[in-house]
This record gives C-alpha cells, sequence and structure tokens, in this order.
C-alpha cells in the first residue's frame, strides 16, 4: 500500500491547511524521470510517518499544475505551516531528499514568516512607488 496521498484539486486546500508539513511530488505518468524519483519518495514517505507525502498527477490535475507555476516535472515542494518554503524541479537521489526534509523539519518558521512578509511589504511598497509617479494631483 502507498503511503502517499494524491492530492486534487478538491482535497488540496484541505490536506495543506490541516497538515504542518506537506511534501508535494508534481508527477505524470509518461515522465521517465517521475517513475525513477516515485520509489525514492515512497521509501522517504515510509521513513519519516510524522509528515505528508503527497503526489499531485499533472496530467489529471492541470489546474494544481498551472497553479503552482509547475513547468518541469517532478517538481518537489515542500509546504511547512502553509508556507512554500521550497520547490525545485528534477528527481533527487535519496540521500539528497533525506537532506532537504531534515533542513526542512530545523527551519525556525516565526523567522520564514517575518521574511515572507517582510518580502510581500517591500513589494507593495515597490509598487505604490511606481504608481505615486504618474497620478495627476
Amino acid at each position: 500500500m502507498s503511503s502517499t496521498v494524491e492530492l486534487t484539486k478538491e482535497n488540496f486546500d484541505q490536506t495543506v491547511t490541516e497538515n504542518g508539513f506537506v511534501l508535494i511530488d508534481f508527477w505524470a505518468d509518461w515522465c521517465g524521470p517521475c517513475k525513477q524519483f516515485a520509489p525514492v519518495y515512497e521509501k522517504a514517505a515510509e521513513a519519516n510517518p510524522d509528515l505528508v507525502f503527497a503526489k499531485v498527477d499533472t496530467e489529471a490535475q492541470p489546474e494544481l499544475a498551472q497553479a503552482f507555476g509547475i513547468q518541469s516535472i517532478p517538481t518537489l515542494m515542500i509546504v511547512r505551516d502553509q508556507v512554500a518554503v521550497f520547490a525545485q524541479p528534477g528527481a533527487l537521489p535519496a540521500p539528497v531528499l533525506e537532506d532537504l526534509i531534515g533542513q526542512a523539519r530545523g527551519l525556525d518558521m516565526e523567522e520564514v514568516r517575518r521574511s515572507v512578509a517582510a518580502q510581500q511589504a517591500q513589494a507593495e511598497q515597490g509598487g505604490a512607488a511606481e504608481g505615486k509617479g504618474g497620478e495627476p494631483a
């Protein structure tokens, strides 16, 4: 039996909201590297039963792939506390995946949230500054 969850547009939000740590493998059946990565991903799922390992079939769920800007598969995404902390295309070897999981476990999510908020504020200020120059008084 698979230890991964199949994500769809119907269960995606609930899965990510209800679980603090979700790894997502964006894949397709026709993709050779995806098939090579699948057993590595399954073994990592078995070795980390406290985490949610999910898969998105990009052929069956094109809306999800499009929403996340997936252009190359396989793509691995890690979501912690509803914040995407990692996204990278390519089939990872088992030691690299395990190291990545360890790094993601070690993240200070308060610091990540502060960083995201600062980036958003900076982006908003940049947008506001651009709009002020050409407006009539």
